[in-house]
C-alpha cells in the first residue's frame, strides 16, 4: 500500500521502514558506502590531519525562496569544515519527521541534498530516519555530520590576526537571515528576498592555492553573524577590528526589510558566506579570485585589525564611530 504522508510505522523498523530507505534513501545515495546498509561507513583512510563536523538544522519554515532545509543542511556543515582548512569528503545524514509529513515533500528535500552533496563533492555515507507523532517535531528535522581532509600547512589561528591584516567578506550580508524572516512572516517586496545558502569550499581552496601562508583565520558567519564573529576574533587577544560602513555588502531587498523593522544586519546569519583575515598586501589578489567565482562575485573588503584591544567598531557614514556588539538573545530564532 502506497502513502502520502509519514506514517509512525515508517519508523518502526518494519516493512514501511524498509520501503522508506529503499524507496527514497537508497534510490538517492545508495551509490557508495551506503549501498549495504552497514550500521557504520567504512571509509578509505585519510592521509595526514582529519576535520569533523556536525550540525542541526530546524529551520521554519523548511522551505524559503532560494532553498529549503536540505541545501541548508548540506551547505553548513560543508561550510563548517571549509572554513576550518579542509576539503569535505564525507556527510552522515539524519532526519527526525513528523507524522503526517507529505512524502513529496521528503522527495523534494531529497533531491535538494543529493543535487547539494554533488555540487560540493561530497558522499553521504551513513545516516538514520526517526518518525515522531504529530506535534513533536515541525516537519522534519536535520542533522548532518562531515569528515574532510585538513589541508596542509594552512595554519588558521586568531592568534596570528596583527594590527594592518584586513576583514573580507565572499558577499551580501544577512540575506539568509531576513530571507527566512520573509517567508515565516510573509513579508513580501519587488524582486523578493533570497536565501544566501551556498557552499564556500571552492572559494576556501581557491584563495589557498595561491595564499595559504598569508591567510590567518577564516569563518562563516551563522547564527550571530558578522559581529558574532568578529567578536570572536578579538576576544582575549590585544587587537580590535573597525568596520567601513560604506564597505559593507547588503542587497537592497534585504536591506529595506532590515531598515523596517529596526535590524542590525551585521548581527543576521549568512549560510553561503565566509569572512577572512588576511595580509593586507594579498587583498586584491584574493578578491579579484573570489569575484571571478559565481559565489564570490560580491566579495569585499570590509575594515582593517587595529590595535584597539578586545572592541569591534564601524566607522558610519558621518565619520563617527561606533562598536558593534553581539545581542543578548537570539535574533532571529529558528533560522538553520
Amino acid at each position: 500500500m502506497k502513502y502520502d504522508t509519514i506514517q509512525l510505522a515508517h519508523g518502526g523498523g518494519g516493512r514501511l521502514s524498509d520501503a522508506l530507505i529503499k524507496e527514497e534513501i537508497l534510490s538517492r545515495f545508495g551509490d557508495g558506502p551506503l549501498k549495504s546498509l552497514p550500521d557504520g561507513a567504512t571509509l578509505p583512510k585519510i592521509e595526514g590531519e582529519i576535520v569533523f563536523s556536525t550540525d542541526s538544522y530546524v529551520v521554519k519554515p523548511y522551505k524559503f525562496n532560494g532553498g529549503n532545509i536540505g541545501n541548508l543542511a548540506v551547505h553548513g556543515t560543508v561550510n563548517d569544515i571549509s572554513v576550518a582548512g579542509g576539503i569535505p569528503r564525507y556527510l552522515s545524514l539524519a532526519m527526525i519527521i513528523e507524522e503526517g509529513f507529505p512524502i513529496s515533500e521528503l522527495r523534494l528535500i531529497l533531491d535538494t541534498i543529493k543535487t547539494s552533496a554533488n555540487e560540493c563533492g561530497v558522499k553521504i555515507v551513513t545516516g538514520d530516519t526517526k518518525v515522531v507523532a504529530r506535534g513533536q517535531c515541525d516537519g522534519i528535522y536535520i542533522n548532518t555530520s562531515g569528515i574532510g581532509e585538513k589541508l596542509k600547512n594552512f595554519d588558521l589561528n586568531k592568534s596570528r590576526v596583527k594590527a594592518g591584516d584586513a576583514v573580507l567578506v565572499s558577499g551580501n550580508i544577512g540575506d539568509h537571515g531576513m530571507a527566512i524572516l520573509a517567508a515565516r512572516e510573509g513579508i513580501n517586496i519587488e524582486n523578493g528576498l533570497v536565501s544566501d545558502t551556498a557552499s564556500v569550499h571552492r572559494l576556501v581552496q581557491t584563495a589557498y592555492k595561491e595564499y595559504a601562508e598569508h591567510i590567518k583565520f577564516m569563518r562563516d558567519p551563522t547564527r550571530g553573524g558578522v559581529a558574532a564573529v568578529l567578536n570572536e576574533i578579538v576576544s582575549g587577544t590585544n587587537v580590535g577590528i573597525e568596520l567601513d560602513s560604506s564597505k559593507l555588502p547588503f542587497s537592497a531587498g534585504t536591506l529595506s526589510i532590515a531598515e523596517m523593522l529596526g535590524i542590525d544586519l551585521l548581527n543576521v546569519a549568512c549560510e553561503g558566506r565566509m569572512m577572512l583575515i588576511c595580509d593586507a598586501s594579498v587583498v586584491d589578489e584574493i578578491l579579484d579570485l573570489w569575484r571571478a567565482m559565481p559565489e564570490g562575485i560580491g566579495a569585499a573588503i570590509i575594515g582593517y585589525v587595529n590595535s584597539d584591544t578586545e572592541r569591534v567598531s564601524i566607522k558610519t557614514v558621518t565619520g563617527g564611530r561606533r562598536l558593534v556588539d553581539v545581542p543578548t538573545g537570539e535574533l532571529l530564532p529558528r533560522i538553520c
